[in-house]
């Protein structure tokens, strides 16, 4: 990183007290450095550390490298340790938006156990334990597009919230593959032939999933939280497929 971080740092803080740090992350920028991404030089904990006057800070939680949104740093081991096992006990609520194909129901819960994904290459050729996850899911907006990309002369998609009740590694990602609406620009679990069309139309082809907001009891104080982070600009270009009398009253702006 360069000097001038400070200036040009891509977090946005949107909270911080003596024990925390939450920023918001934008689409493109890993969390730490991943076995997967070894060239890569810039990450958010680097930055978080800038906005933390040099010193240290501890990731409570990750967020996958196309996913912007917000992101919870510690300032000591000690409360990143015991949000960690808040999060683990289920005890911290977590509201991501997301663009998927087709029309999903108003309201669902995805049961679906999902077996681990290494990032070590070494590791994805042995057997991986299958875990819990949930995922519970509402529908705010659908819209229908008159372009023809598959077997249809148009083509639907929707806006939608996602709330995980478990962590597992690309839940919410491979939950929306597993009842067939991939969201928009998943290059891993998606549908190629509508990540193109959205490439190819607004210019950009980040997957459309944000982290909106978390909630926890902070570790110190005992109160509640609740974190929101805005919708990023490429994100809300995307939302124009859908009519702005659909997104009125929606917390999406």
């Amino acid at each position: 990183m360069s000097a001038d971080t400070a200036f040009d740092n891509p977090l946005t803080l949107l909270y911080e007290d003596r024990a925390l740090l939450v920023v918001h992350k934008p689409a493109g920028l890993l969390v730490h450095r991943s076995p997967i991404d070894r060239h890569e030089t810039e990450f958010a904990l680097q930055y978080a550390r800038a906005l933390n006057g040099g010193r240290h800070v501890f990731p409570v939680h990750r967020l996958d490298r196309p996913t912007s949104g917000v992101l919870v740093f510690a300032r000591d081991r000690e409360v990143a340790r015991e949000l960690g096992l808040e999060m683990m006990a289920g005890q911290v609520s977590k509201r991501y938006l997301a663009v998927v194909r087709g029309w999903p129901a108003e309201s669902g819960r995805v049961d679906h156990p999902l077996r681990d994904e290494p990032e070590d290459r070494r590791l994805r050729g042995l057997e991986q334990p299958v875990r819990e996850a949930l995922t519970e899911y509402r529908t705010l907006a659908t819209t229908q597009l008159d372009v023809a990309i598959e077997t249809y002369p148009t083509s639907r998609y929707a806006l939608v919230e996602l709330f995980p009740k478990t962590g597992r590694k690309h839940q919410l990602r491979r939950h929306m593959k597993h009842i067939s609406h991939p969201i928009i620009g998943d290059a891993n679990h998606g549908r190629g032939r509508h990540n193109r069309y959205f490439a190819e139309r607004f210019g950009q082809g980040r997957l459309m999933l944000a982290a909106t907001a978390i909630r926890f009891r902070h570790p110190q104080t005992g109160q509640d939280i609740t974190i929101a982070a805005p919708l990023e600009a490429s994100f809300l270009q995307v939302l124009a497929i859908f009519p702005d009398s659909v997104l009125q009253g929606l917390d999406v702006r």
